[in-house]
């Protein structure tokens, strides 16, 4: 064998680990699960949801509520594009490792902006925003050699370009005008993605395209979810340790340890961990992948408010109880629940009536809930959520394990 017949041959053997033999685009039949690097840069969003819950507990307004929601929207943006960007293409590559931590720095630039976003640091948390965006497809379209591949990270340059527009003119005014305008923005966004980014002369993203390591995918949400519960363990532990060890906080304490291991629970039942299978047996596994960043906002977007009415209720178990405390501490099991419902409806093309049981429960306790101290009203939504965990239970004991019904 002449010199240079090995690598030849090793190339033939392992293309899968070779820059030039498959470029950066990931393979069906490569490796499909996460990475240590893609697990490095999620520690960066712990440090984001537990600013967000926290800035939400100080503020819980209609203002306070709709800011804090447009931030968890940007947030959860960064999350899930970078997500879906290595489900495309190999992080281990140099140029994606490269990209992957440059994204890591600028989500790190809008998480240290995020507190005061909406006053003094506002150009910051859009500046990064936008540069992240940007920068992640003016990376990729020189870097990529299939046609294909270009024009995606193309459709992607567009359509953050148009929503730059509305976000840094947000940035440069307050008030008011700065929420209607970042609101434009994060329309577009969704938006975009939703309608899998029309872009003149480039077309629509081929629902093909999202057939591309849906384990990695649905392993990657799975982890955000799980991410999502470390910012009410954080949140909560952090509050406890500053607050005393009295009796009133440490029943506190235990009721926000118990909300976690509740929805956990309730997340992971059936749906929670049928997701791979669900997507890899759908006849339009497309459909799946473009509502999961939708089903799992909600449920992230629960448990943020669940962290953040945790921390107040800790802070004062026996204080005054207001509407804006009852709406979060409540609102944060019934935007978990209301995610988990679309989710299970994906997965199995029904909803269980208990989800929606529950949602009614919660929504008609809140008058009364304005006559019982903060630690009483979080008693009540644990006591819903264990109501829809045992029912869970239940069911799958009762019947043989279910596996995600024909007509996805």
């Amino acid at each position: 064998m002449r010199v240079g017949d090995g690598a030849i041959v090793d190339r033939i053997r392992h293309p899968v680990t070779t820059d030039r033999a498959v470029g950066l685009a990931r393979r069906a039949e490569g490796p499909q699960r996460a990475t240590l690097l893609e697990l490095f840069l999620d520690l960066v969003f712990v440090a984001a949801l537990a600013l967000t819950s926290q800035k939400l507990a100080t503020d819980m307004t209609w203002a306070g509520v709709f800011q804090t929601l447009l931030l968890l929207l940007a947030i959860w943006w960064v999350w899930s594009i970078t997500a879906l960007t290595t489900d495309l293409y190999l992080p281990q590559r140099p140029p994606i490792f490269l990209m992957t931590i440059s994204v890591m720095f600028g989500t790190m630039l809008m998480v240290a902006a995020l507190p005061a976003a909406f006053s003094r640091d506002g150009l910051v948390f859009a500046g990064a925003y936008v540069a992240i965006h940007l920068g992640r497809s003016l990376f990729l379209i020189p870097a990529l050699r299939s046609r294909q591949a270009r024009r995606q990270a193309a459709r992607f340059l567009f359509w953050f370009s148009v929503s730059a527009v509305p976000w840094l003119l947000g940035a440069i005014v307050t008030g008011t005008a700065r929420g209607a305008l970042w609101t434009v923005a994060l329309a577009l966004d969704y938006g975009a993605a939703w309608l899998r980014y029309p872009t003149p002369w480039l077309g629509r993203v081929p629902r093909s395209q999202y057939r591309i390591a849906a384990e990695h995918l649905a392993e990657r949400y799975q982890q955000f979810f799980t991410l999502a519960l470390g910012d009410l363990i954080l949140v909560t532990t952090l509050t406890y340790a500053g607050s005393g060890f009295a009796v009133d906080r440490t029943v506190a304490f235990v009721v926000a340890f118990a909300t976690t291991v509740l929805l956990w629970q309730i997340y992971v039942q059936r749906a929670g961990a049928l997701l791979q299978a669900a997507i890899e047996s759908s006849r339009d596994p497309g459909r799946l992948m473009r509502s999961a960043p939708y089903t799992h906002l909600l449920m992230v977007a629960g448990v943020v408010a669940s962290a953040a009415g945790a921390e107040t209720v800790i802070r004062h178990p026996s204080g005054d109880t207001t509407f804006g405390l009852v709406g979060v501490v409540l609102g944060g099991p019934a935007l978990f629940l209301a995610g988990r419902a679309r989710f299970e409806y994906e997965v199995f093309s029904r909803i269980s009536p208990s989800r929606l049981i529950a949602l009614l429960v919660l929504a008609v306790a809140v008058p009364a809930m304005m006559h019982v101290p903060p630690l009483g009203v979080a008693i009540v939504g644990n006591l819903v959520l264990a109501g829809i965990a045992a029912t869970d239970l239940f069911r799958a004991h009762g019947r043989s394990p279910e596996a995600p019904s024909p007509a996805l």
